[in-house]
């Protein structure tokens, strides 16, 4: 059963994905949070970094709408499918987050393109910070790992997600942007869902789509999917639509 450690409405700030805009974030941070509770928050729009679960609280913009899709009618493209085959010929492992050398080398390579290529401000990790955001003990996370057997078996892919009784939660991908195949986000979404659909799990959340971040809106390419209406309390029943 969760314990709640800290909750509180942070400051406004500068938004990180429409930066016309300022934003708020509402924030809890609890331990022991079960895979049912998670799920529960998850319904009403909360996301998870280690033990810190978050959701927007901007009083004047709704532009970070929840997205989440239903595996059985869900219809690939043909540039997701085209991305999920060439993901094939990787080796691809689900398991417990692993903090070493050659995830930290990862993520630094994946987020220095990013900087280049989208201006993104550095966000340096060492182990102990890759550990809380990315590995913190939680009975519903896992790492989805892909790696290149034809190069000497390399690391070239990471996705975080959640995994509890009736979905799977896409929390963060990062990837080799010299080694890893083309596409290789779309195609990790992509074998969510079938992991999903193969499970039984009726959902996988994708986070927060916002149309005008290039960096967010790719999510509303994955159709069907259903919309979170507004923000509702813990004791409020939510409302999704198509």
């Amino acid at each position: 059963m969760a314990r709640l450690l800290q909750q509180l409405i942070e400051p406004k700030r500068e938004c990180s994905y429409l930066h016309d805009r300022q934003a708020q974030l509402e924030i809890i941070v609890q331990v022991d949070v079960t895979a049912s509770e998670l799920e529960e928050m998850l319904a009403r729009g909360w996301r998870r970094f280690g033990p810190v679960y978050f959701r927007p609280a901007c009083a004047t913009c709704n532009e970070c709408v929840a997205l989440r899709i239903p595996v059985e009618v869900f219809c690939p493209t043909k540039s997701q499918r085209r991305a999920i085959k060439g993901a094939s010929r990787l080796r691809r492992e689900v398991g417990l987050p692993r903090v070493d050398d050659e995830h930290l080398r990862l993520y630094e390579r994946w987020h220095g393109e990013r900087e280049r290529s989208r201006g993104w401000e550095p966000s340096p990790l060492d182990s102990r910070r890759y550990a809380f955001d990315f590995a913190f003990p939680h009975q519903a996370v896992r790492e989805v790992s892909f790696r290149d057997p034809d190069d000497d078996d390399r690391l070239v892919g990471v996705g975080i997600c959640d995994e509890t009784p009736t979905a799977l939660s896409a929390v963060y991908f990062f990837w080799d942007p010299e080694r890893a195949p083309c596409s290789l986000g779309v195609a990790h979404i992509g074998l969510l869902i079938a992991d999903a659909r193969a499970s039984g799990r009726p959902h996988v959340y994708l986070g927060y789509r916002v149309l005008d971040c290039a960096s967010l809106a790719y999510k509303a390419r994955y159709k069907p999917h259903e919309l979170l209406v507004g923000r509702p309390g813990m004791d409020e029943t939510p409302v999704w639509t198509t």
